[in-house]
């Protein structure tokens, strides 16, 4: 990692303002304990290799010179499927006159340019990719994301039927000129034979022509604009090859026909772009479908405000439209539009979204606040911030940055292309030479065609699509949805697997653990909770252990209604009021001495021994004295130990990071698979900290909220858990829909049999390419059987890929 350029008022790990923070070491200042803990076990990095730096991209991103001016746009972009594309449209973008950068990622499919707005437009920019020959638009253009999915159909829609057109055609007519002695008997060859040597057989070869010249252009326009990056950008892929045979084998055929020849093969063509966009929309659909599984996860950005005018009224305005120092309300229930300072009110404040932190904070007239945190008991008035924007917005930003400026992973076929594609080029055209300097003549043509047929990749072309898209169904049989393909190329080898706490390795639902009140009690500690709406204070009013160890009871089937409380009180440290009679208290001992009541020394050591579990304990008492203790917790999930015990085992290091305070964290800083834990830390320096480690080898992040998912989208795989944000499942490469977080275990033995069948494929698919090709050097193939071959070879890959990659028990 480069080092930070750091300012009296930024901190020195994730570069956000420090504010009144006074943590200063060794020089460095914190904006918090968790970034200050962060940079003292990870900072010192200087003697790492270099060389074993798998994201060294990073480093370039977070150096990259961006005039004041300029700003960023990001777009999707329809048609980039590997990494030459990426290269091509980096290159492209940064000649755009007013560009200064340019950054894309085929694995996301977006591109991010910085650019001066007055120079050149958002639309200027999705016209000039556009005319490379991909579809670019805004990421939020729903209709041009729609279009480009139905163009995609209507692709393959195109190939399919009139693919079977012109193989109608030869099935009836043609073949049987080429294998009626085996299959017809000699007069139905002589007949075909001799009417396709007439001149009424011209309309015919046109029409087949025709048909396979549309498939060509519309079906195969992909692929052909793959070659021609590839070539553009001097990096063979599978595109380029598989272009090749289909243009060399349509070309053929087209002289054949002007020149009266023997044979036409058209059918090569039309079986060679059919089955590699088939194959390649496969893996398309299977991943849509995937998606449609989190439709129920929903954005949590504001749109509206409430803003005070000066003569005291209030009128709803887009968000859009704040400006620094404008005073907006926010209400109970509702969440904080945009960063900025409380001026007027008191109410507790759950910033779990953007910081974390499991618990709401309480805030009064002076502190800060960030944009989308929720207001959960109280109101406030608050004044808006520098720059009039949300935290989340920010954090918004820094995923899309992540997202664009990370090179995907370049395909292991494609990688096998730069040197197959120039080795098969090469020795087709001394195959072809030799022949015709041996005085074959046309024949000779034919010979290296038949070499470039029957060495056309569609095998190995859809070995990696292919055992990809069963990785991705057998991911979605068990509720594991994959975002990114590339997935199982990435997770291979991992170094460190990062968990996130609140929400991730517990459920982040607010529940009584433990009580040792009397029923009575509890009865009317819930009923005075019941008007509360801090989150402890609903754990205790929507269910209570029953104390002789039976089942939870809802309150709701608690004997007694809320007409029971005669009085109610809301402070910062607890509720009071008047239950059946009783006055009780239930909160912080602190609010009883404030009264005047008795707390017994046992009470206080209880609760402090439950605080230093990372849970919160209130006492409860009634008519003067504090007779027991409510201990609230975050549940930790089902299988935890297990799963991280498990990715112990298998020799990666576990670590704890969160936003809470050390001590939520201090059960997995004690647990023997957990090898480092750091609390206290902001989703800036949760990014932070993946890249760090990033930095040691290559590194899993598993999270859940919007604050984890800078983080999810710097680690080099990020796992979402379903019941998530949808920030959270965007940044992520694979979400577990079930939140079942021994599901993380499935995604690693998944992506180790993904990587398997892709092996195994690409194993078969040049084993095919080693006794092919010799047979086609030495004639002893034509382009017919060169193209029947090859359809055989890729069958077997198909046929391979649908079997599980997993038991059904796993």
């Amino acid at each position: 990692m480069p080092d930070h350029t750091t300012s009296e008022t930024d901190c020195t790990l994730c570069n956000l303002p420090v504010g009144g923070s006074d943590i200063v070491e060794s020089g460095n200042q914190f904006c918090c304990t968790g970034c200050r803990d962060v940079y003292n076990t990870l900072g010192n990095i200087e003697d790492i290799d270099t060389e074993d730096i798998r994201r060294a991209r990073d480093d370039s991103e977070t150096d990259r010179d961006v005039p004041k001016d300029h700003e960023a746009t990001f777009l999707e972009v329809d048609g980039m499927h590997c990494a030459t594309c990426e290269a091509f449209i980096e290159s492209a973008a940064t000649t755009i006159d007013g560009v200064s950068d340019a950054s894309s990622s085929y694995v996301t499919d977006t591109v991010r340019i910085d650019h001066d707005p007055n120079r050149v437009s958002k639309e200027d920019l999705q016209d000039e990719i556009s005319g490379l020959g991909y579809s670019a638009y805004s990421r939020d253009d729903t209709f041009s994301r729609r279009r480009a999915n139905n163009w995609e159909m209507g692709r393959v829609a195109v190939g399919v039927l009139m693919g079977m057109s012109v193989m109608l055609q030869y099935l009836v007519i043609i073949y049987p000129t080429y294998f009626g002695g085996l299959f017809y008997g000699e007069r139905v060859t002589e007949f075909f034979e001799s009417a396709l040597a007439s001149s009424v057989a011209t309309p015919f070869y046109v029409v087949i022509a025709a048909l396979t010249t549309i498939i060509l252009a519309v079906t195969g326009k992909p692929i052909l604009q793959g070659a021609y990056v590839s070539v553009r950008t001097r990096s063979p892929n599978m595109d380029l090859l598989v272009a090749i045979a289909a243009v060399s084998a349509y070309l053929y055929s087209t002289l054949s026909v002007v020149f009266g020849g023997e044979h036409i093969y058209y059918d090569v063509t039309v079986a060679i772009i059919v089955i590699v966009t088939v194959g390649n929309y496969y893996e398309s659909s299977i991943k849509q479908e995937a998606t449609k599984r989190l439709s129920d996860l929903t954005s949590i950005q504001v749109n509206e405000a409430r803003r005070v005018r000066e003569d005291g009224e209030y009128e709803d305005i887009a968000v859009d439209d704040l400006e620094v120092d404008d005073h907006v309300l926010v209400r109970s229930g509702e969440r904080i539009p945009v960063d900025g300072q409380i001026v007027d009110g008191d109410a507790a404040v759950d910033e779990a979204v953007v910081t974390g932190e499991s618990l709401p904070v309480r805030k009064t007239a002076g502190d800060a606040v960030v944009g989308c945190s929720m207001v959960t008991d109280g109101a406030v008035t608050v004044r808006v911030g520098e720059d009039a924007t949300s935290s989340l917005d920010r954090i918004s930003e820094l995923v899309w940055d992540l997202q664009s400026g990370s090179h995907g992973i370049q395909k292991l076929a494609d990688k096998l292309a730069t040197i197959f594609v120039p080795v098969v080029l090469v020795l087709a055209v001394i195959v072809a030479g030799v022949n015709l300097l041996l005085g074959n003549g046309v024949s000779s043509l034919l010979i290296g065609l038949t070499v470039l047929i029957v060495s056309c990749p569609c095998a190995l072309g859809l070995a990696t699509p292919l055992a990809v898209a069963a990785g991705i169904r057998d991911a979605l049989e068990r509720s594991i949805v994959v975002f990114d393909d590339s997935i199982f190329e990435r997770i291979r080898d991992a170094d460190t697997v990062i968990f996130d706490k609140t929400g991730t390795l517990t459920t982040g639902e607010m529940t009584i653990t433990d009580t040792d009140l009397e029923t009575e009690l509890l009865e009317k500690a819930a009923l005075l909770e019941e008007r509360s709406s801090h989150p402890v204070g609903e754990a205790i009013a929507t269910e209570r252990p029953v104390p002789d160890g039976g089942s939870v009871e809802s309150v709701s089937d608690v004997n007694g209604t809320a007409d029971r409380v005669d009085s109610f009180d809301s402070s910062r440290n607890g509720v009071t009021g008047i239950v059946d009679g009783d006055e009780i208290i239930v909160g912080h001992p602190d609010l009883f001495r404030d009264r005047g009541w008795e707390v017994p020394a046992d009470i206080t050591n209880r609760i402090a021994n439950s605080r230093e579990t990372g849970r919160i304990p209130v006492a409860a008492g009634r008519n003067g004295t504090a007779e027991g203790v409510i201990v609230v917790g975050d549940e930790l999930r089902t299988n935890w130990d297990e799963t991280v015990a498990s990715i112990s085992d298998d020799e990666k290091d576990v670590v704890v990071l969160t936003g809470d305070d050390a001590q939520a964290a201090q059960q997995f800083r004690e647990h023997a698979a957990v090898d480092d834990v750091f609390a206290g830390v902001p989703p800036e320096g949760k990014a932070e900290t993946v890249k760090r480690f990033n930095e040691m080898g290559r590194t899993v992040m598993v999270g859940d909220g919007t604050n984890d998912a800078p983080a999810l989208a710097a680690a080099d795989l990020g796992i979402a858990l379903g019941g998530g944000t949808a920030m959270a499942a965007d940044a992520a490469d694979a979400a577990l829909v079930d939140d079942n977080l021994a599901s993380v275990n499935t995604v690693f033995e998944l992506a180790r049999a993904t990587s398997r069948r892709v092996k195994g494929n690409i194993a078969w698919a040049f084993c095919y390419n080693a006794i092919a090709i010799p047979l086609a050097i030495m004639n002893l193939l034509n382009p017919l059987f060169a193209a029947l071959a090859m359809a055989a070879s890729s069958l077997l890959v198909v046929t391979n890929s649908t079997r599980p990659l997993l038991p059904e028990d796993q």
